[in-house]
């Protein structure tokens, strides 16, 4: 009886750590009733972290007030393929970005593309000339 109770234990447990792990990475989810906007803006900081990079910057709206984005891309292992890394953006950087925003209206997204001031369009598909 005492070794069953013990293996009860030690499956339910693993089953709980199990759980958390997967409910950490929520893909793209929030996105599922989304729009697609573009926004131009002055990017604020570039965060090359996992499990997704952000990239976060100030946007002026129709009336020239600044609202502050957070835009969701892929983990830095993907975007490395394509030729990304931790210093393909700074602060002050003027770029078009493409994305997918959730209907709520909040200030963030989930990246498509990226145009930069020099007329290169970044993706994760490929990074093409203007």
């Amino acid at each position: 009886m005492k070794n069953s109770l013990g293996l009860s234990f030690f499956v339910t447990l693993s089953l709980l750590v199990g759980s958390v792990s997967l409910e950490a990475h929520h893909g793209n989810a929030s996105y599922g009733h989304a729009k697609q906007l573009t926004l131009k803006g002055t990017v604020t900081e570039w965060v090359w972290l996992n499990p997704h990079t952000l990239l976060k910057m100030d946007v002026k709206d129709d009336h020239g007030t600044v609202g502050n984005w957070i835009l969701e891309w892929s983990a830095p292992s993907s975007l490395i393929n394509f030729g990304m890394n931790k210093k393909t953006f700074k602060s002050g950087d003027e770029v078009t970005v493409v994305i997918i925003a959730p209907e709520s209206g909040a200030p963030v997204g989930r990246i498509q593309r990226i145009l930069l001031a020099n007329g290169t369009w970044l993706n994760e598909g490929a990074i093409s000339a203007p």
